[in-house]
């Protein structure tokens, strides 16, 4: 009932994403050759081209539906469907790219391929575009509509109900909500329309596409009262397990042998994501040491005559999945600075050296730093490594602490940017770490150290 025209719409939309492929393809071969550009080598044939199709659409289909570009979204955010859209359209641009390098029986214009590649993902999102305006007309006048009703009685069913409301272009209209121990009346913003007792009744009486069953974790003994009561019935049944009380980073879902299988605390550098940021350490880290090599040299000139050897402090620090490494600094303080044991340094900490006071006040002690990066224990954004030696007494004291190590530590971080650095709020820092974490992308990394660069400049030592 739910899906009844879902199957069809699928299909059209994958028909109407090849017809659109093919055309920029063949707009793309108009463009360049029919556009008055100068062709050295001379006009192709349109048919090679044309011919090229065979390929080019196969692969094309294969992506977008692998990534999961034509499952239901009614519930799902668009800018989730713009980055499947973007990774299927760059995957299938790689296979297609290898298998031209391999075949070697043709060579397409440069030019073509770089306007095709550009202009697949920005007409297909452009497309997405249309689509949700012209659903999100149709539900507005009542179409395309589904109803549902909510099974809960704690605030996992209030939030799904808050979260519906607040997309109303998925065309999900939530009836009511049946609740323990209620009488008609109104919770929140959705009429009570009953108890779980009172859940065939109401099936019966009305309309319902969905029955969204949002037990708390206190009610999880009714699930299986509530689920017989569904056996005989057509409507479509969601279940949203009661999560909210457990930390999470992102979650995710996996199909283990037809065993749904739910991730807490992913992190997010995975996959490509991990590649992006990786390569984006080693040649940001490559040429920072090329940059700041002679500067280098000055500064351990300085630390030598201020203070005589050794240049660098070495200190054990905690980074990701927990593992333990070296970080590398300037040496800023005097040689016995931790006979007494490992502690934050704090403002006008008398361990440090004049010369080493200098070196913090503009950051320039984190600069060896680079090389952790470039070895691959360190990344040039994320959270600050602690010292190993105090990380158990910190995780006593703040239960999601050890979140922060799902991903490699930073030179500089979304804390420090905002001013969370050594003897600061440890929960404010863990607060920004997480939030750095669930909201990860090299836009945000660029973003922070623009930041960070900006803070040096105006001497507030963020690194």
């Amino acid at each position: 009932m739910l899906y009844r025209h879902g199957e069809v719409f699928r299909s059209l939309l994958t028909l109407g994403d090849l017809a659109l492929v093919a055309l920029l393809w063949l707009g793309a071969y108009g463009l360049r050759f029919g556009a008055g550009f100068d062709a050295p080598r001379g006009m192709p044939a349109l048919s090679e081209y044309a011919l090229a199709l065979g390929a080019i659409l196969p692969v094309y289909a294969y992506m977008l539906q692998r990534q999961g570009v034509y499952e239901p979204k009614r519930l799902g955010a668009f800018w989730d469907e713009v980055a499947q859209i973007g990774w299927a359209t760059s995957a299938a641009l790689v296979v297609l790219l290898a298998i031209s390098f391999f075949l070697r029986s043709y060579s397409f214009s440069r030019a073509v391929v770089g306007i095709f590649a550009l202009s697949v993902p920005l007409i297909l999102i452009t497309e997405r575009v249309l689509v949700r305006s012209v659903l999100r007309l149709a539900r507005r006048k009542g179409y395309n509509r589904r109803f549902a009703v909510v099974v809960g009685s704690g605030r996992l069913s209030e939030e799904i109900i808050a979260r519906i409301r607040a997309h109303p272009d998925a065309g999900m209209h939530v009836l009511g909500l049946l609740c323990e121990g209620s009488v008609d009346g109104i919770r929140g913003s959705v009429p009570v329309l009953g108890s779980y007792a009172d859940l065939k009744h109401v099936l019966s009486e009305r309309r319902v596409d969905h029955v969204i069953i949002a037990l708390d974790i206190e009610e999880s003994a009714r699930l299986e009262k509530v689920l017989a009561d569904l056996d005989d019935e057509v409507a479509s049944v969601i279940l949203a397990p009661d999560l909210l009380h457990v930390a999470t980073l992102r979650s995710s879902v996996e199909n283990f042998d037809g065993i749904p299988i739910i991730h807490l605390r992913e992190s997010p550098l995975v996959g490509w994501a991990s590649v992006q940021k990786r390569a984006f350490d080693i040649i940001g880290s490559a040429i920072g040491l090329l940059v700041v090599a002679p500067v280098l040299l000055i500064l351990a000139t300085g630390v030598v005559v201020s203070s005589r050897l050794p240049v660098f402090y070495r200190q054990r620090r905690m980074g990701l999945d927990g593992r333990i490494f070296a970080m590398l600094k300037l040496r800023t303080m005097k040689r016995d600075a931790e006979k007494t044991g490992p502690s934050w340094s704090r403002t006008n900490d008398p361990r440090r050296t004049r010369f080493g006071a200098w070196l913090r006040r503009f950051s320039l002690d984190e600069l060896p730093q680079l090389w952790n990066v470039l070895k691959g224990e360190m990344s040039l954004v994320g959270p600050r490594p602690e010292q190993a030696e105090l990380i158990q007494e910190f995780r006593r004291e703040i239960p999601s602490y050890m979140l922060r190590h799902k991903v490699k530590s930073g030179m500089t971080g979304w804390a420090q940017v905002h001013g969370l650095r050594g003897d600061t709020s440890l929960h404010a820092r863990i607060e920004h770490d997480i939030y750095y974490i669930q909201n990860w992308s090299m836009v945000l990394d660029l973003r922070i150290l623009v930041m960070t660069a900006w803070s040096v400049l105006r001497d507030r030592n963020v690194a």
